[in-house]
């Protein structure tokens, strides 16, 4: 059924809930896995002493290098093949543009991501990514719900 998955990833626990979905389903099908992961422009929205964007956005670079090894390491040992891709958002392509970017630049069949990442202040401000990655995709978007993760975690693990 899907040949090609895109997997929007941001670190946030949701993510890692869709991630692992999409896992599945690309070892379920057979299909190629490209997770996608957009590090931020932090834009400047005042000027106060000390406050340097740079910071965040280091930390951002850093967690896509760290979920680029921890990704590739889990797709390897499900047998998956695919990538892990990183993109960099500014004022004129958001995480929204990238990730329905990526997806036709793949060629993806489905696009997988969570419903809540860790955009909260963009959330408020613009709508959530998932939303507008729905609103504007051609391609069937399946959203990951935070609530599925946190069944998972309390579900009883069995042997």
């Amino acid at each position: 059924m899907y040949k090609r998955i895109l997997v929007a990833v941001d670190g946030s626990r949701t993510s890692r809930g869709a991630f692992d979905a999409a896992l599945h389903l690309a070892a379920s099908f057979g299909a190629t896995l490209r997770a996608y992961y957009v590090v931020e422009n932090t834009p400047m929205y005042f000027e106060a002493p000390g406050y340097d964007p740079g910071i965040l956005q280091k930390q951002f670079v850093q967690q896509g290098k760290e979920l680029t090894a921890e990704l590739t390491q889990a797709m390897r040992e499900r047998s998956v093949s695919g990538d892990v891709t990183v993109g960099e958002a500014t004022p004129s392509d958001d995480v929204p543009t990238l990730v329905l970017r990526a997806a036709a630049d793949y060629q993806a069949d489905l696009i997988v991501m969570g419903t809540h990442g860790r955009r909260g202040m963009q959330r408020l401000i613009l709508g959530s990514v998932a939303e507008r990655c729905v609103r504007q995709s051609t391609l069937p978007v399946l959203l990951i719900p935070s609530a599925a993760n946190q069944d998972a975690a309390a579900a009883p693990k069995t042997p």
